[in-house]
């Protein structure tokens, strides 16, 4: 779906949410008319009957009726362990409201591998928010472990939310600036 079209969809079955940017959830309930704002990565944002704006996991995205995301990615059997595989999956983790990854968005200040014993990896981030006060914090930081998780030789995740340096425009890509028309 184009991220740019905002289409009114009937939800076809009760569905969890999560309330945008406090974090707090919420329940939707069949029949409720929401609109679609932004399909990247494996979340839905639907704005709702009451006017919030709220997250649903790929998980409950079935309510929606919508084609299953597209941001599973298939590796290759066997293959060794790279970190530009973990780079490329954080990039299929997409900020709620600024429809930019958290890479290109400039939330990832860490992200380094450590080999273990047993020929796996723990691969350790250090990632913040665009905003202290975002609830959406531990959502973020789940999607992007799940997303490293599904990395081929990632035994281990730790994810810290850190907040020094505080995140700023600068830390974003030149084309998540172009993007949003920041130039």
């Amino acid at each position: 779906m184009d991220s740019g079209r905002y289409i009114t969809i009937e939800l076809g079955q009760d569905c969890q949410a999560t309330v945008i940017p406090g974090g707090q959830p919420m329940l939707l309930q069949r029949g409720e008319h929401v609109i679609v704002t932004q399909t990247l990565g494996a979340s839905v944002t639907v704005q709702t009957e009451m006017g919030y704006l709220v997250r649903i996991s790929a998980e409950d995205s079935a309510a929606l009726g919508l084609a299953g995301p597209g941001a599973e990615a298939t590796f290759a059997d066997g293959g060794p362990f790279e970190l530009d595989q973990v780079i490329a999956q954080l990039k299929n983790v997409f900020d709620p409201e600024i429809p930019i990854n958290v890479v290109d968005l400039g939330l990832i200040y860490v992200c380094q591998a450590e080999p273990l014993a047993d020929g796996t990896h723990r691969v350790e981030i250090k990632m913040s928010m665009t905003a202290p006060g975002c609830g959406m914090g531990d959502v973020l930081k789940e999607d992007a472990r799940a997303a490293v998780q599904s990395v081929p030789g990632v035994s281990d995740v730790d994810i810290e939310l850190v907040w020094d340096p505080p995140w700023g425009q600068d830390r974003m890509s030149e084309a998540a600036r172009l993007q949003l028309g920041m130039f």
